[in-house]
């Protein structure tokens, strides 16, 4: 029947970094396929993950007894492979997958141990049966090559046949031993050319891994210049984009200026379309405003020659008041001569009074 998958999911498949044996390396760039896998020829359970887009393992792991899987959080877990020399780590979508997972982990690992007590059984039943096989068949040719038969044995006798009994056992014992020793080393033989063969795989696997790691380093370098390139063509995209909302901007700032510019200039060609209705009434006004102003000149031509008069006349009275002047300092004069004499007479006639 050969290898058979028994259970099927879908993870991110990670692995420990081998140099800091702390940090996880993405070993698939998306969610890929993960399956147990059984081999009816081997009785054996292996963990395989291969990644379409590649076409390559990512995961080749032989479930033994001794591993464990650890949940390190809802949806992660890890377990470590000695044969592989690292550390796996699945992501799950959901805490349901990875319960799972865990769960076919351990039924896994109880039908391989189970396996292997199995085979352990087969192999001590094979090699009590070899011992016992050993036991009847070196012990009776030994005993006849040595001893002679049973009947010879008894018609002889002595101190001699004891001594040849004792070394026959000796003898039996040894070969018991080294037949024990032969299977165990044939067995040791055995699982040495398994292991041999595995790690060959394991080494194949790994070095075309190797080569499909590299291979996809070198895209993945590839990719990272195509995505920095892309990177720095939009930023320089998004500068010019920058500037040109700076100058969009400040162009808005300019069509907003121009038109609240454009409204006033609205509003004063409004206001002078309006004055442009008033200026035939300013017209009229002016006209007759200028024939007001027309007779007011003519008015003040006659109101200047009247003034004229007036000044003739005011010159004349002025020269005749300064003539009344000299004439009124005279009286005054005369007048205060007058006073003068009746001041002088007064005191004579108040001094007559006296007198008399």
């Amino acid at each position: 029947m050969g290898e058979q998958p028994i259970f099927t999911t879908r993870a991110h498949v990670f692995q420990i970094d081998p140099t800091t044996k702390k940090n996880w390396v993405p070993a698939s760039k998306q969610a890929v396929t993960v399956s147990y896998f059984y081999d009816s020829t081997r009785n054996s359970y292996r963990i395989i993950s291969v990644d379409g887009s590649k076409v390559g393992v990512i995961i080749n792991s032989t479930i033994t007894p001794n591993m464990t899987f650890t949940k390190t959080s809802q949806k992660f877990g890890q377990w470590a492979d000695s044969r592989a020399n690292t550390v796996f780590g699945l992501g799950f979508a959901s805490e349901q997958q990875l319960a799972k997972f865990a769960e076919k982990f351990q039924e896994v690992k109880e039908a391989a141990k189970l396996a292997r007590d199995k085979s352990q059984e087969k192999m001590e039943t094979s090699s009590n049966n070899s011992q016992e096989s050993g036991r009847e068949t070196p012990s009776s040719n030994q005993a006849s090559s040595f001893n002679g038969t049973d009947d010879e044995k008894i018609s002889h006798g002595g101190p001699e046949t004891a001594a040849l009994m004792s070394e026959n056992d000796k003898l039996t014992t040894t070969v018991e031993q080294s037949n024990t020793n032969a299977k165990k080393l044939e067995t040791e033989l055995q699982t040495l050319r398994d292991s041999n063969a595995r790690l060959v795989d394991s080494l194949t696997e790994s070095s075309a891994n190797v080569e499909i790691w590299k291979k996809q380093l070198n895209t993945c370098k590839e990719e990272s210049d195509t995505l920095r390139e892309k990177i720095a063509e939009l930023e320089s995209q998004c500068e010019k984009a920058n500037v040109e909302k700076e100058r969009n901007s400040k162009l808005t700032v300019r069509v907003q200026e121009l038109e609240t510019e454009l409204q006033d200039k609205e509003q004063e060609l409004e206001n002078l379309r309006k004055q442009a209705e008033i200026i035939p009434q300013l017209m009229a006004e002016c006209e007759s405003i200028t024939e007001k102003l027309q007779a007011a000149e003519v008015k003040n031509k006659d109101l200047e020659d009247r003034i004229e008069g007036l000044q003739a006349d005011i010159e004349d009275s002025q020269s005749k008041q300064g003539n009344m002047k000299g004439e009124l300092k005279k009286f005054m004069d005369v007048l205060d001569g007058k006073i003068d004499e009746l001041h002088e007479f007064r005191q004579g006639l108040s001094k007559l009074g006296v007198d008399n």
